[in-house]
């Protein structure tokens, strides 16, 4: 589509008339110069002043009304030097972009989005400006994520940046590239790509080490547009999630000696009794970083939720979740002849009912539990809650795709 081209007062001779030319799998501008001087310049057919509009073809990469998205936009200049070029979406944000040193072409910083109108409207350096429009096709599948942690909250030292995302990612690199994390104190760290405990495709960002106290983090997933990938489907939005870093507080379990302290700012603040998952089986408890993933409060649990047949159905109060499989920390004053003394329980930390729920008010979301001890069934995956902490740093950035 193109703009209407402005009237142009002529002084002498009439003027010649403007040429849009089409080219093959592109959008063609006619951009109306018209002069900037008080002087007029001589006009070799009709020999007097030439005030007249002079054509320029500019032409644009996409067009149409199904456009190929996840593509740049590019915008090329026939002759002459571009001044500005802005690109409008319908119902979105405005593509920004760059001029070449030549001041020819002009390319966008992100790719078009599926189903969206577009409007360029370009400027060359003489005064002359045109307009295109083209729509790029809408998407035949969408994926779709999930964020943790919430935005504007304020978690634990070890709470990592996860996504989940709804379908496959192929494309992970494409992925990858649209996320991008800033920090208030330049914390290292790199984005790890596993497998969720449900199954899905998942990449969480932590730090080298875990955040210092009073953080402030950001993730921008600039992801509208790109393809993840057969099976996978385009994202067809951005998402942005800001939070912070509380205080530094980690919970030690010992599985050997029974007792679980909670340490903030490196002293220790509680020291309980506790009894954790009957050693040599499946009801043992999981040993290395667990991260406090959620306080729930008072649930039912049920021992045929985690494959353990129906050896208990109980309301549980205190509830603290530390993996996907069914880890908590919580109250289990059935349990308290072996609170200090011994494992029993079907694979939980528990405490009495006081000391659950003094650790309960304490803790937050984020917060890691360091669990340590021979009497465990192995070390938490990284897929199982945020298990991350458990891989070596040099490990967790090779699963960088980058």
């Amino acid at each position: 589509m193109f703009a209407a081209r402005r009237p142009v007062r002529r002084t002498a001779a009439p003027a010649r008339p403007v040429r849009f030319a089409l080219t093959a799998g592109t959008a063609v501008l006619g951009l109306t110069l018209t002069a900037c001087s008080g002087a007029a310049a001589s006009d070799s057919a009709g020999g007097g002043s030439a005030g007249a509009a002079r054509g320029a073809e500019i032409s644009v990469n996409l067009r149409g009304d199904a456009a190929a998205p996840g593509k740049p936009v590019k915008v090329t200049l026939g002759s002459g030097k571009l001044k500005s070029v802005a690109v409008s979406a319908d119902g979105g944000d405005a593509l920004t972009g760059r001029i070449s040193a030549d001041g020819r072409t002009w390319t966008s910083d992100r790719v078009a989005a599926p189903g969206t109108a577009y409007r360029v409207e370009a400027k060359n350096t003489e005064g002359g400006s045109g307009t295109a429009a083209f729509t790029t096709a809408a998407a035949d599948k969408v994926n779709k994520l999930t964020l943790a942690p919430g935005k504007n909250t304020t978690v634990g030292i070890a709470q990592p940046l996860s996504i989940v995302f709804d379908n496959p990612v192929k494309d992970r690199a494409a992925v990858e590239r649209a996320l991008k994390v800033s920090t208030s104190n330049n914390t290292e760290g790199s984005w790890g790509w596993l497998q969720d405990y449900s199954g899905k495709d998942r990449v969480d960002w932590r730090p080298k080490e875990y955040w210092k106290s009073g953080t402030k983090v950001t993730l921008d997933a600039d992801l509208n547009g790109v393809d993840s990938g057969p099976s996978g489907g385009w994202f067809v939005r951005d998402y942005r999630t800001t939070f912070t870093i509380g205080d530094e507080q980690v919970v030690k379990v010992d599985l050997d000696r029974h007792r679980l302290a909670l340490q903030r700012g490196g002293k220790t603040v509680m020291d309980v009794p506790m009894s954790a998952g009957t050693p040599g089986g499946e009801k043992a408890s999981w040993r290395g970083t667990a991260v406090l993933m959620s306080k729930e409060g008072t649930i039912n649990m049920r021992s045929e939720t985690v494959g353990l047949g129906d050896a208990y159905d109980k309301m549980v109060d205190s509830s603290m979740r530390l993996t996907w499989s069914g880890m908590y920390a919580h109250a289990a004053p059935w349990n308290a002849a072996y609170f200090g003394a011994a494992n029993r329980s079907s694979g939980c930390i528990g405490m009495s009912d006081a000391d659950a729920g003094a650790l309960y008010g304490q803790v937050r979301v984020g917060d890691p539990f360091e669990i340590t001890g021979a009497d465990a069934k192995g070390t938490v995956a990284e897929g199982n809650g945020y298990g991350a902490w458990n891989v070596s740093w040099a490990d967790w950035q090779a699963k960088s795709a980058l």
